[in-house]
This record gives structure tokens, sequence and C-alpha cells, in this order.
């Protein structure tokens, strides 16, 4: 009897079991192609929608005012669009052209070389007369 071809296997039969290095990635496209569907399914069900029908009006819808812009030069002075104006009188004069609106639009900008501290001084005299829609500006191009 041949060792070769005794039956106890052969080196075409070892070879055939032995191990590979590649990824069987088939399992893993079908998990998400089975996922990609369930969610397509699934996401229209989620948007619930309930039928309601609201009442008619024929008010006007309020238009936003334009908003202020408050200035602070590199030497402490304060304007409003174009008034100049003393930190004293910052509140008073944007209450005025507010017309006490405390929801108003307010920008505050600074130059560049203005200390921090002299722009948060102007922006907590605003904040403590109750406006609450403060934003600051960045130099433009």
């Amino acid at each position: 009897m041949d060792v070769m071809n005794s039956g106890w296997g052969s080196r075409r039969s070892k070879t055939r079991f032995a191990p590979t290095s590649q990824i069987n990635v088939t399992p893993f496209v079908d998990v998400m192609l089975v996922l990609l569907i369930v969610f397509m399914v699934a996401a229209p069900l989620m948007a619930v929608t309930v039928p309601v029908e609201l009442a008619k009006s024929s008010a006007t819808p309020k238009a936003d005012a334009e908003p202020l812009t408050i200035s602070v030069a590199s030497d402490g002075a304060v304007t409003i669009g174009s008034t100049p104006v003393s930190k004293d009188n910052v509140v008073a004069l944007i209450q005025e052209l507010s017309n006490g609106d405390t929801e108003q639009r307010i920008y505050l900008s600074g130059a560049k070389d203005v200390s921090y501290q002299q722009v948060m001084e102007i922006m907590g005299l605003i904040d403590a007369a109750g406006f609450t829609r403060i934003g600051l500006m960045g130099a433009g191009n």
C-alpha cells in the first residue's frame, strides 16, 4: 500500500481545510442590507402627524424691527447707530429707540484695540436693563 494513497489523508486534503487570512464580509453585508431595509420601512412610520385645523386670523405678522447696533471705539466712545452717546445714557437711548421692547435685537461691536472690559461694561448695562437679545459682532473683511 502506498503511503500517499493510504486513505488517512493526503497533501491535497490538508490544504483544503487550512485556515486562510481573508475576511469573509458577506455576512456583514447581508446584515447591513437587512438593517437598511428595516430603517427605510420604519422611518416614515416614525413621523406621526396629527391633522389639526387652525383658526383663521386676519392679523398681520409682526415685522422684526431693525436691530440696534452699538459700537465702542478704541478711545471708549460709544455710538448707537450713528449717534454718539455717553455710557450713562446708553440704556436710556436704547429704551427710547426700542419703544421699551426688551426683545429688541442689539448688536454690540468693539474696535480691535478696545479693551474687553469696556465692551463687557456696555453689555452689562444693556443686560441689567432687561434686554435679552444681545449679540456680539466681529470685524468684517
